[in-house]
């Protein structure tokens, strides 16, 4: 004996329970994945941070061989063609936020030429690493 359902009326679509079920399955991989996702964005910027420092301090240390001085601002670099243009700071956004350092004075008391012969970021927040960016 067989015995046949027969439904009257439309069928299509996904009842509420189905519905309930995918949206939480979709909450849950999205709570795995956003801590993730925000994980790895901080150490891409931390990485971009990272190398822009450095190209910054290897042009400072050329102009340093090159003129026999450092130079008086970032400007000095851009202007005598050791870089392109100043990069914006990952973690301020901005590029004018790079705080040069000043030479300290020598054993004898003198100043080395020049006002920059290092940067730092202008960002007070603190790396995954645990040491301030602008001690980098």
């Amino acid at each position: 004996m067989k015995f046949l359902l027969h439904r009257t009326g439309n069928t299509r679509g996904f009842t509420l329970v189905e519905l309930l079920a995918v949206m939480m399955i979709l909450s849950i991989l999205a709570a795995i994945a956003v801590p993730s996702y925000r994980k790895y964005q901080l150490k891409a910027r931390e990485t971009v941070l990272s190398e822009d420092l450095y190209q910054m301090r290897r042009s400072i240390d050329a102009f340093y061989a090159d003129k026999g001085h450092y130079p008086d601002s970032l400007e000095d670099l851009i202007s005598g063609h050791y870089l392109r243009g100043l990069p914006r700071d990952p973690f301020t956004r901005v590029d004018d936020s790079w705080e040069c350092l000043v030479p300290e004075p020598t054993d004898d008391g003198e100043l080395a030429q020049g006002g920059c012969f290092d940067v730092k970021s202008g960002s007070d927040l603190i790396g995954m690493d645990g040491v301030p960016y602008n001690e980098w």
